[in-house]
C-alpha cells in the first residue's frame, strides 16, 4: 500500500511514518508535502496513493483547499489538533480522523477501516466521503465574530476581537477588558459569547471568565488538580481552572 503524508510539522510527519511502518512494513510512504501548494503540485505530477494522511491546518491554508484545485481520488485519513467537537463531526460523517499526537491503536483502527471500504472514484462510498467532507469543512471554516458594537455612554464603539483580553460576568452582567485597561459592558451572556468567539483564540476557563490567549501572563500550579491564571489588567487573584477543564485548556494552549 502506497501512502502520502501531508503534514507541515516535520516531527509529526516522521512519527506518523514510523507508526505506519510499525503497523505494516509493506506500507510505502511515497512522499511528504508540507503545504497546500506542494500538495496540489504532487497530485498533478503523480498517480494518487492508495491512502492519504492529511493534516487539516497547513502553513499556507486549510488542506480542504487542495480538493478545490485537484482531483483527490483516494481515501483520506485526516490528522488534526482541533477540538473534540470537530473530531466527532468527522466520525459521525464516516470520515476517519486522528487527533494528534497520534496513537498506534487508533491508527491501526483507521487503516483497517479503509482496507475494508470500497473507496474508489465515482463509487457511492467515495461520493459519500465527499459529501461528508463538505459538511465538516463548513463546520471548521465557520465565521466567528471579528468585532462587537458596544455602547459607551452616548457613544457606540466597534471593538475588534483582537483588542479584547477577556470577558467576565459580575452580578448577572457581562463585561470585557480591552487593551489599554478599559472595561466595557456587553449585552451578551458568556454562553452566547462562547458560540460567537473563535475557539482558537478564546477559552472558557470557568463559569465566570472567557480569556484570550494574549491575556495570559502567567499560569501557576494551584493544587494537584487546578491551575491559577494571571491576566493582563486584572486584579482578580482567584481565576482557577478546574480539573475537568485542565486537559482541554492545556491542549488549547499547545496549538
Amino acid at each position: 500500500m502506497k501512502a502520502l503524508i501531508i503534514e507541515d510539522e516535520p516531527l509529526a510527519a516522521a512519527r506518523l511514518e514510523e507508526l505506519l511502518i510499525k503497523h505494516d512494513p509493506l506500507i510505502e510512504v511515497v512522499g511528504h508535502c508540507d503545504s497546500v501548494k506542494k500538495s496540489v503540485a504532487w497530485f498533478q505530477e503523480n498517480n494518487p496513493p492508495d491512502l492519504l494522511f492529511m493534516d487539516i491546518q497547513l502553513g499556507d491554508g486549510l488542506s480542504f483547499e487542495i480538493f478545490d484545485q485537484v482531483v483527490v481520488d483516494c481515501p483520506v485519513i485526516f490528522t488534526t489538533a482541533y477540538d473534540t467537537y470537530a473530531i466527532e463531526a468527522f466520525r459521525l460523517n464516516s470520515i476517519a480522523c486522528l487527533l494528534k499526537p497520534i496513537k498506534s491503536e487508533e491508527l491501526r483502527t483507521a487503516i483497517d477501516k479503509y482496507k475494508a471500504s470500497p473507496y474508489f472514484t465515482g463509487s457511492p462510498a467515495a461520493m459519500q466521503q465527499q459529501i461528508a467532507l463538505e459538511k465538516v469543512q463548513q463546520l471548521l471554516t465557520k465565521e466567528y465574530k471579528k468585532r462587537f458594537l458596544v455602547k459607551s455612554g452616548r457613544h457606540i464603539r466597534s471593538i475588534p476581537v483582537e483588542e479584547i483580553l477577556y470577558f467576565y460576568s459580575l452580578e448577572k452582567a457581562t463585561f470585557a477588558s480591552i487593551i489599554g485597561g478599559k472595561t466595557l459592558l456587553f449585552d451578551h451572556t458568556l454562553e452566547q459569547l462562547e458560540s460567537l468567539l473563535d475557539p482558537s483564540r478564546f477559552f472558557r476557563v470557568n463559569r465566570k471568565y472567557i480569556v484570550s490567549v494574549d491575556a495570559i501572563t502567567d499560569i501557576i500550579t494551584y493544587s494537584h488538580y487546578r491551575l491559577k491564571l494571571v491576566l493582563k489588567n486584572c486584579t482578580d487573584e482567584d481565576i482557577l481552572i478546574s480539573r475537568e477543564k485542565m486537559h482541554d485548556f492545556k491542549r488549547w494552549l499547545d496549538k
